[in-house]
């Protein structure tokens, strides 16, 4: 996690497992709790699908109203509060 200088949550980075339960709780309940708690990004790195997911624009009611989903090999931008391109040609050796 990433946080501000009140100690909020200002950013997510999650890499999922391979839990049976994975699916449902990184997918689906993690972003409308993430969202609906106000964190600004939440990044899922997910090693089943081979894709980086970021999702943004938190909304109390509903999670997030963005996302974006790019395969490993793709170069993601990290808007603000992080403000950095994420080369992710590299996740490629960590599939299993």
């Amino acid at each position: 996690m990433h946080h501000d200088r009140y100690g909020r949550a200002r950013s997510v980075l999650e890499v999922m497992s391979h839990d049976s339960d994975t699916d449902l709780r990184d997918r689906q309940e993690k972003p409308v709790a993430y969202g609906a708690a106000g964190i600004p990004l939440y990044l899922l790195i997910d090693r089943d699908a081979c894709t980086v997911t970021l999702y943004g624009d938190p909304d109390p009611g509903v999670g997030y109203r963005s996302s974006r989903k790019e395969p490993f090999g793709a170069t993601l931008l990290l808007p603000d509060p992080l403000g950095i391109e994420l080369p992710t040609e590299k996740l490629k050796q960590y599939v299993d």
